[in-house]
């Protein structure tokens, strides 16, 4: 169908943080399937661990107990707020499980009224019915008739228009604590540390959707542990699985014990291939060091994307985001920006507010952040004659 506007490129084979197409030229992929290969590519690990489980059972469904989801879900738990997790297949689908767990927890607790979701202005949550909705985008709700009720948007790190959002048909917030497809806008810490304290004192759900920023991608194993909260309900997916469709609900026992048998299920969630993918990224991403390594890594390419703002200012004006979630808002059309960077050898990712995406895989170091800080320099030289012919009309 033509809803993709494909680039003319088709991948072979991938090697780290390299991918190499049809013709043997190899591209520095700092894209990562759109935040999603998030061991890079071939990880050795990851490829046994998911041709060991394809070897043995891949699918029997979730009619029967699945250890391999079980031992993940156990690791999740360990790891984060979490009580208990709800597996399934993607983004999207992650979120309208939080919003299906929102909605009924208020049902159980006796305010069937409270059905009603704040969400933020410049989101992302997917491409169902209900998650435009969640999102807002216009270009995204065209042509598909009524939105879905039960969303309203505020402006994202406006507490005040926040808690003026609030009414008594409100279940909770949904806030991703950086938005991607957004323009790689993160909330400000005290912003997310404010929220949870008046999810408290209204008596609402806070959800967090870290589909994008969340495994490890922030320097932490979810975003929002910066601010040193927790929410009742946490959506993910992308990275989980390193490439392999994944997604999951995180919740408190408050809110998962609402989902009782028949409220809420999946065909494909959670089988055994998907887990073992899961299973061999959290070796990975919870080994010692790991996130601290990354931590470094990021901070390092951090300060090279801030020296290419000031040396190209009328083509990037400025660096955002935090750890490997990182974006150049552009002077220049980010499309152009995009397609010089192709050019060069360097896989980006567009994003809103004329944004150019960087989301590498997690396993790069500072040789790799080196190369993309020069074939960055590289772009914005390439973008420059075009920027400057348009300061002479």
């Amino acid at each position: 169908m033509p809803n993709y506007n494909r680039i003319d490129i088709a991948f072979e084979h991938g090697e780290g943080a390299y991918l190499f197409d049809t013709a043997g030229r190899r591209y520095l992929d700092f894209g990562a399937g759109i935040a999603t290969s998030s061991l890079g590519h071939g990880h050795p690990q990851l490829t046994a661990a998911i041709a060991a489980q394809a070897g043995r059972v891949m699918h029997v469904s979730n009619l029967y107990r699945v250890p391999e989801a079980e031992r993940l879900a156990a690791r999740y738990v360990a790891a984060s707020f979490a009580d208990s997790v709800f597996f399934c297949n993607s983004g999207a689908e992650a979120n309208e499980g939080l919003v299906k767990a929102m909605r009924k927890t208020m049902s159980d607790a006796g305010k069937p009224e409270r059905t009603r979701v704040i969400c933020f202005e410049g989101a992302f949550h997917g491409r169902t019915l209900a998650m435009i909705a969640a999102t807002g985008n216009a270009k995204y709700l065209a042509g598909f008739g009524p939105a879905v009720e039960g969303f309203d948007h505020v402006p994202f790190n406006n507490l005040n228009a926040l808690r003026a959002a609030i009414t008594p048909q409100t279940a909770g917030i949904l806030i991703e604590p950086v938005q991607g497809e957004g323009g790689i806008r993160p909330a400000q810490l005290q912003f997310l540390r404010d929220l949870r304290a008046t999810c408290d004192e209204f008596g609402i759900l806070l959800g967090m959707d870290e589909v994008q920023c969340g495994i490890g991608r922030t320097g932490k194993l979810f975003a929002h542990e910066w601010a040193g909260i927790t929410p009742d309900v946490m959506s993910i997916a992308k990275g989980m699985a390193g490439g392999f469709p994944m997604g999951a609900v995180l919740a408190t026992e408050a809110v998962a014990k609402a989902l009782v048998p028949g409220s809420h299920g999946t065909t494909f969630g959670g089988n055994p291939l998907a887990a073992a993918a899961g299973n061999a990224v959290l070796d990975v991403v919870l080994a010692p060091g790991f996130l601290d390594q990354l931590d470094d890594v990021a901070r390092y390419l951090w300060r090279g994307l801030v020296t290419l703002t000031g040396k190209y200012p009328s083509v990037f004006t400025e660096a955002r985001g935090a750890g490997l979630i990182l974006g150049l808002k552009c002077a220049v059309p980010n499309g152009e920006a995009q397609n010089a960077a192709l050019a060069e050898g360097l896989l980006t990712v567009a994003a809103g507010d004329n944004v150019l995406r960087l989301v590498p895989p997690l396993i790069i170091g500072q040789a790799e952040c080196d190369e993309a800080l020069a074939l960055l320099d590289r772009t914005a030289r390439r973008c420059l004659p075009s920027q400057a012919a348009m300061a002479a009309k």
